[in-house]
């Protein structure tokens, strides 16, 4: 799954990213009109920028949500400069109601918890929270992989403890709602909401 980002004002480039790694590990390579970065350890393509983006017209900054027309248009130019690379997007909400399956103690650490969360018509995923309040049973607010914060970091799959960690459980402070409450744990969410539920669904009904 790739990520795109574009911001005018530091130029006409879009930035398409699918991993994160360490910087010891990048290599870069200039080709026309893009730059590849790879992973030198497998030579795998972790992030693209491609230059003079005009044409594709993108009207958002920061995070964009590409159409297929833009996907098709990049995939065009990626195969012009012989890169064998197709990029994918994924358009569902990256911000979602989870139900909190499970919840045990974490056995490398007195503070964090290891989940199960239910997503809604996906599988559930394993998450490790350090929130005081998490437990089981409640609604929460779950950041899956590839959603981007308002503080722009991304959420990659990581490891916690060295334990496996595919998403996070946030907290209106994490997101921007204080309007809503201001607490310092992750947001207990009314317990009507489904699993999968998209953050702009409960947020309007919070805000009504």
């Amino acid at each position: 799954m790739w990520l795109a980002f574009y911001n005018a004002s530091v130029g006409d480039v879009l930035m398409l990213v699918q991993n994160e790694i360490p910087a010891e590990d990048r290599q870069v390579e200039h080709l026309d009109q893009l730059t590849l970065i790879k992973d030198k350890t497998n030579g795998e393509i972790v992030a693209v920028n491609l230059f003079s983006v005009e044409d594709l017209k993108i009207e958002q900054n920061g995070p964009v949500q590409l159409t297929p027309a833009q996907v098709a248009e990049v995939n065009q130019r990626l195969k012009e400069a012989q890169v064998d690379l197709t990029i994918e997007v994924d358009s569902s909400s990256k911000f979602v109601v989870g139900y909190v399956e499970t919840c045990r103690p974490h056995e490398d650490s007195d503070h964090l918890s290891i989940t199960e969360i239910d997503l809604g018509q996906e599988s559930s995923v394993q998450i490790v929270c350090g929130a005081d309040n998490i437990r089981q049973g409640l609604k929460v607010l779950v950041a899956k992989i590839g959603a981007v914060m308002p503080s722009g970091s991304i959420i990659w799959p990581g490891q916690l403890r060295g334990v496996d960690s595919n998403g996070m459980v946030c907290s209106t402070r994490e997101l921007n709602l204080t309007d809503i409450e201001d607490f310092p744990g992750i947001w207990e969410l009314s317990d009507h909401f489904e699993p999968g539920t998209p953050l702009e669904d409960f947020v309007a009904y919070y805000r009504d």
